[in-house]
């Protein structure tokens, strides 16, 4: 068995593979448990509006390729993981985190709970309920025009329109992928995640209801001796670092 790599070894050694060895078998469980890490990533309010499908089923896989349009990285996958962002969860997901605070707190009468205790359970209560709530994305437009009326006076969170909103939960799915890619890496198994894809179709091979959005398509397997186009380029560091 070989040693897993540090997290930086990981992030060096993650490129995106476009062909896979389509005679390296990649083990189903090994990639659960690093899906298992990917929920591990840090998400906005706590949410977790995201949902992983784990595809192994061949029949799928070919169904998928093609809504893949065809990518080699999606064609010579062993396995895929659909990475999908659930905004529309967002009432189950505030409702679970309040019951698990008051799991940590312990179900007692309002007037028992700390200070901070409070704080955090009308978090989900209620905050989390004003800034989600749409209708028709009117609300959304009412409440921007009321956060940057008070943004005239003191900073405000401004992120509350539906496209906001949007944003928000494929960030999160985001950097759960990531910590996904990052896992397989560490292990010596590659992925490719690809955006050019179908969404629809992909939506409608894996029965998704209307509020899921993909966010991305992750191809697995073991990296075949051409499955890397090129040697890996980024901008120079001093480009993008800017030290304040």
């Amino acid at each position: 068995m070989s040693i897993e790599k540090s997290v930086t070894e990981a992030i060096q050694y993650r490129r995106s593979v476009r062909v896979f060895d389509e005679n390296i078998a990649i083990d189903t469980e090994k990639v659960k448990d690093c899906i298992k890490n990917a929920v591990l990533a840090p998400t906005s309010s706590n949410l977790q509006l995201w949902e992983f499908y784990h595809v192994t089923d061949d029949q799928t896989l070919k169904q998928l390729t093609k809504a893949c349009l065809g990518q080699n990285a999606a064609k010579t996958a062993k396995q895929l993981v659909v990475v999908v962002a659930r905004k529309d969860l967002w009432r189950q997901r505030a409702k679970a985190n309040v019951s698990f605070l008051k799991s940590v707190y312990g179900d007692k009468p309002k007037s028992e709970y700390s200070r901070r205790e409070k704080f955090a359970l009308n978090y989900y209560q209620k905050l989390i309920p004003t800034v989600y709530f749409e209708l028709l994305g009117l609300y959304g437009w009412l409440q921007y025009a009321i956060f940057n009326i008070i943004g005239l006076f003191r900073p405000v969170y401004r992120q509350v329109r539906k496209s906001d909103l949007r944003i928000v939960a494929h960030k999160s799915a985001g950097l759960a992928a990531q910590n996904f890619m990052i896992s397989m890496a560490a292990i010596g198994y590659d992925t490719c995640p690809m955006e050019g894809s179908d969404t629809l179709q992909v939506k409608k091979i894996l029965n998704l209801p209307r509020g899921a959005e993909i966010n991305m398509v992750i191809g697995c397997g073991v990296r075949s001796e051409n499955g890397i186009y090129g040697p890996q380029f980024r901008v120079p560091f001093e480009t993008t670092y800017h030290k304040i």
